[in-house]
């Protein structure tokens, strides 16, 4: 009894040992003030906790209401510093790749694979986003921009035929076929595969906890990407066998890029950029054309303002049926304020990481080598003394302001030299579906259309609209 009494003294004072360790981690200066919360688990279940605002997520509005705009918390398992600071997070990107580098949780790099885009620096990173411009680049979506437009009529059409639609789940679909078929000519109507059934598996358990338990989200969302990457495969070898004479999609830009002598590209870095360009390109564009027409039909005013605009480009043609050019693109001056109102409400990215490379001193605290810092884009775009009335839907407040990148005060498509490379992409995707919308069709809400942060953005019901096609006398 003596000897078993001790020995649960000893395990007691060890687990004592370990819990005050985990909860009081040493630096050399002082830490940010915040909680490690229980050991591995960490504050991990509240961060992913479900909310429906749009207001800065309740985690870290508690946080930052109780310690202030820099504070450390643990998720998943890794101590990370959470910066609501705009001076912190300027000084975060301004030093990517010297102070601190590119950064996601284990399980991140578990489903966008080891060798993806955000997960590579230096040269290498440089030299795979210029790979990336040369599909998403101005020049080339010039010659895209037609397609788009003939994209968008053509789906509008077909929804109009049916008694409801299902927004979110249609403008995944239609965005997701049209870049599949410019990166790997993928013809969902000719296709023996569902390439995209694999990715909505990939999806639903993008930003869950991550349990690779057979049932859960997480655990789906990993055998969709093991999925979509055996068909990614396929395709390369299938391209392989049998080369084309010319390129006519970027997989073959790519298999061009591998067979080059002294080439610093491998297969399984062209795989994963494949897989994440695929996911990217129209999981977080439909989620904001979505959330778009739902603003659209809560606020008649911004409605009929964005619809004078389209409707002007169309009066100031010779012919009204000809097609969009790249210079009335251009000239949709509040359809990109309304683009930008639509993102920072959005906020459909909760968090933008970043690893330090070595310790650093900032504004009086010490975040450790190693640590994680997340920039948190929500408590930027929703700052009271930044934006006035910051959850009031408002596209007049850019009036006069010209964001072509990231700033300090807003960084919806990311921010430093990581600034997302499909943005522009993103927003001609936007702005020509809006504009055969608002010209050719008026829609009524039917069901749906609540939100849910997880905290990814979801729309759990969907947004179930009717849509009509308008006369000529309209």
């Amino acid at each position: 009894m003596l000897v078993l009494t001790c020995i649960g003294a000893l395990f007691l004072i060890c687990i004592t040992h370990w819990v005050n360790k985990w909860r009081n981690p040493r630096c050399n200066g002082k830490l940010p003030p915040g909680s490690m919360g229980f050991p591995l688990v960490g504050e991990s279940l509240r961060f992913f906790s479900p909310n429906t605002t749009f207001d800065i997520p309740p985690f870290v509005k508690e946080r930052m209401k109780r310690y202030g705009p820099i504070f450390k918390t643990s998720l998943v398992g890794r101590p990370v510093i959470v910066s609501t600071d705009l001076d912190l997070n300027h000084f975060v990107f301004q030093q990517e790749g010297h102070l601190f580098q590119s950064w996601y949780p284990d399980t991140f790099t578990e489903i966008f694979g080891r060798q993806n885009v955000g997960s590579l620096h230096g040269f290498m990173y440089k030299y795979l986003k210029n790979m990336v411009l040369n599909l998403f680049g101005p020049e080339s979506l010039k010659k895209m921009l037609h397609e788009v437009e003939n994209t968008a009529c053509r789906r509008l059409q077909s929804w109009s035929s049916q008694e409801t639609v299902e927004l979110k789940e249609a403008t995944a679909s239609m965005i997701f076929d049209l870049t599949a078929k410019k990166l790997i000519s993928y013809d969902q109507d000719n296709s023996a595969v569902n390439l995209r059934g694999n990715f909505v598996a990939f999806i639903q358990g993008l930003i869950s906890f991550p349990l690779d338990i057979p049932g859960t989200a997480y655990h789906k969302c990993l055998q969709g990407r093991k999925n979509a990457m055996k068909m990614l495969k396929d395709l390369l070898n299938e391209r392989r066998s049998m080369p084309r004479k010319q390129q006519s999609d970027f997989f073959d830009f790519v298999l061009e890029e591998l067979q080059k002598e002294g080439t610093i590209l491998t297969e399984a870095i062209a795989l994963d950029l494949m897989f994440v360009l695929l996911f990217a390109s129209f999981e977080t564009t439909s989620l904001a054309l979505t959330l778009a027409v739902k603003f659209l039909s809560d606020n008649p005013s911004v409605l009929n303002k964005l619809t004078d605009e389209h409707e002007t480009i169309l009066r100031n043609r010779e012919n009204v049926d000809s097609g969009l050019t790249w210079k009335e693109y251009k000239s949709m001056t509040y359809t990109f304020q309304f683009i930008n109102e639509t993102v920072r409400l959005a906020n459909i990215v909760p968090g933008i990481f970043r690893r330090t490379l070595r310790e650093i001193q900032f504004k009086g605290y010490t975040i450790p080598a190693g640590w994680a810092v997340m920039v948190c884009p929500p408590a930027v775009h929703l700052n009271p003394e930044k934006y006035q009335d910051p959850l009031v839907f408002n596209p007049s407040r850019w009036e006069g302001t010209e964001i072509n990148g990231a700033s300090r005060n807003f960084m919806a498509f990311g921010g430093g030299m990581r600034f997302c490379v499909g943005t522009d992409f993103t927003k001609v995707q936007m702005a020509v579906f809006l504009h055969c919308l608002l010209t050719k069709y008026r829609w009524e809400p039917i069901k749906g259309g609540n939100i849910l942060r997880t905290p990814g953005l979801q729309f759990p019901d969907g947004f179930h609209v009717k849509l009509t096609e308008k006369t000529r006398m309209e």
